[in-house]
């Protein structure tokens, strides 16, 4: 089952989940106080892919949903009752303790089938090496920027390729990037 939507998630264990279950990308909000850099980042998948908010059955689950809803217009939401996010200890409940059937026939009323005619070109990492993006000094501080320059937030150079992906960020938008990227370090 391949998702087009990118999937907003609470933590690193609910994405692993999500990735068990289905191939989609996910967000992750790290807990109930989602940043503003968060929020850009949810803004930005809807606008390119369309955003699926996946929560957990819980108060913080809803006030994510509630703050995503807020700033984020025609976010689609997918939801699992409490019984069947119920740890197996039985002492914590969430997203990551789901079956893959359920989160499955959770997203199933609610995601666009991606279309692989569809799938843009992956970025190669050498041109990302090139672009002094990995293996460099200043490759953090470009990653940063470029960041800001795309709206994808900043990420590690291991992530770097799959953000660039998961937002399709094609060639050409890259190469303007950094382009813009360039021209200010002449400038500083």
């Amino acid at each position: 089952m391949f998702i087009e939507e990118v999937i907003v998630v609470e933590g690193k264990d609910d994405t692993t989940a999500i990735k068990r279950a289905v191939r989609a990308d996910t967000i992750e909000t790290n807990g109930s106080a989602i940043s503003s850099e968060t929020i850009r980042r949810i803004q930005h998948a809807q606008t390119k892919r369309g955003v699926i908010v996946f929560t957990d059955p819980d108060y913080p689950g809803r006030r994510i949903r509630a703050i995503i809803e807020e700033n984020v217009q025609g976010v689609k939401h997918a939801f699992l009752s409490k019984e069947k996010t119920i740890a197996k200890n039985g002492k914590s409940l969430g997203i990551e303790h789901a079956a893959d059937e359920d989160i499955r026939s959770a997203l199933q009323n609610v995601y666009t089938p991606r279309n692989p005619l569809n799938q843009i070109e992956e970025i190669p990492l050498h041109i990302l090496m090139k672009e002094r993006l990995i293996g460099h000094p200043d490759s953090r501080m470009r990653r940063n920027r470029l960041g800001e320059l795309l709206q994808i937030g900043y990420t590690n150079g291991k992530q770097l390729q799959k953000r660039l992906s998961m937002f399709q960020i094609e060639i050409g938008q890259l190469e303007k990037a950094l382009a813009q990227l360039d021209q200010e370090d002449l400038h500083v």
